[in-house]
């Protein structure tokens, strides 16, 4: 059984997703970012980590892509085409879109007040609406950023529009964006995953 450490409201919730939609067992220790028993396993005090056997793995990108490649789904082989344009979907949605809500979060309740910029968030919520026009004009025809197939990247842009509701970021009412979005969050196993992080409140 895999073991989560990292309070579900974070980004844990993107490596209880994908544990949900492999149907592996999982626990989730419920350590808040910078607690001790974050920094027992991760020096950053970030979360969240996995811990498969012996091992701690850090990251949630590197924890998610870690899990399907090692269980050979929701993603393509490495050293393909396919993989490295779904890294690019991830590697959007980590600098583009969570860049932007990151960056607005620790200038709301994270960094020290006396050095938050609180007119930065204006910035970021600019910043964020381009990236959803940018994911507006990447969008095939297929249901998922990949087209048929459901990856990864998606799991981290559909986290990605979850933490934007959280912020008070806009996000399309209508159109491909929004039916998209809506895709994502009708998945059983994101049901599953979300009903697990209300439970855990």
């Amino acid at each position: 059984m895999y073991k989560i450490v990292g309070f579900p409201r974070t980004r844990a919730m993107r490596v209880m997703w994908l544990l949900e939609e492999l149907g592996e067992a999982y626990e989730v220790d419920p350590a808040m970012p910078q607690s001790d028993a974050a920094r027992a396993l991760n020096p950053s005090g970030k979360v969240p980590i996995l811990v498969d056997g012996d091992s701690a793995i850090t990251e949630s990108v590197a924890i998610c892509t870690y899990l399907a490649d090692k269980h050979g789904q929701f993603t393509f082989p490495p050293g393909t085409l396919e993989r490295a344009r779904q890294d690019s979907f991830t590697q959007f949605g980590v600098d583009v879109l969570e860049g932007a809500l990151w960056t607005a979060a620790k200038n709301t309740f994270i960094l020290p007040e006396e050095i938050r910029v609180p007119a930065v968030k204006d910035v970021c919520r600019m910043e964020f609406q381009r990236g959803l026009e940018v994911l507006e004009q990447r969008l095939g025809a297929g249901p998922y950023v990949m087209g048929e197939t459901f990856t990864i990247a998606d799991i981290i842009i559909g986290h990605c529009s979850g933490w934007a509701v959280f912020a008070k970021f806009d996000l399309p009412k209508e159109g491909p964006v929004h039916e998209y979005l809506k895709r994502l969050r009708e998945r059983p196993a994101f049901k599953s995953m979300m009903a697990k992080v209300e439970a855990a409140q």
